[in-house]
């Protein structure tokens, strides 16, 4: 079979109409494509496979906790780093706990805590055994994070009703980052903001 198959080849070559000179070239072409495709195969073949590394892992490095200020009638008030999602009541737990006393009927201790807030916690009258809150401001802007009833009361334009969404808002939202939020506490317009505003401070 070999020999049948080398005599084809043999008598194709003798009949190619080419001079010795041109099949001669087109033997030594043939042949370096055969040596250059035995040296691609075997090289391939040779090469260790070396898998791509694996990517690294990269975690997030997110914030992962957030920073509060708690103030007021705590045991010791500063700032608290807590853990994302934290609520009140940890920081308060942070700050070593409530002074007797403290007055945390306006506080949500169940709320969720933001980055950057003030926890303020208010004391009791020692002389009178009412809240220290219950006077009014009367000179100076008033604090819209740490204003009670009475405060806001004494406003222009803010009755109880009024009053009393404005601190419901800030104990389901947490405290106002600017004193245009309150024209986020429904019944408080435009016209009614600007009778005030000039009275206010964050």
């Amino acid at each position: 079979m070999e020999n049948e198959t080398l005599s084809k080849i043999s008598n194709w070559w003798s009949e190619l109409r080419y001079s010795s000179l041109q099949k001669r070239g087109l033997a030594i072409i043939a042949l370096i494509v055969i040596v250059l495709t035995a040296l691609y195969v075997l090289r391939g073949s040779s090469q260790e496979v070396i898998a791509a590394p694996a990517p690294l892992e990269i975690e997030t490095i997110s914030q992962q906790t957030l920073m509060v200020d708690v103030a007021g009638a705590v045991i010791h008030p500063g700032v608290y780093s807590l853990p994302l999602n934290a609520r009140v009541v940890e920081a308060i737990k942070a700050a070593g706990g409530l002074k007797k006393g403290a007055d945390t009927s306006d506080i949500n201790q169940a709320r969720i805590l933001k980055d950057g807030e003030q926890i303020y916690v208010y004391p009791y009258s020692t002389s009178t055994g009412k809240t220290s809150r219950t006077s009014i401001r009367k000179n100076g802007p008033i604090l819209i994070n740490r204003a009670t009833t009475k405060e806001f009361e004494s406003l222009d334009g803010i009755g109880p009703v009024l009053a009393n969404r404005i601190i419901t808002y800030r104990k389901a939202n947490g405290p106002f980052t600017a004193i245009e939020d309150l024209l986020k506490v429904p019944g408080i317009g435009q016209s009614k903001f600007a009778q005030f505003k000039e009275k206010l401070r964050v």
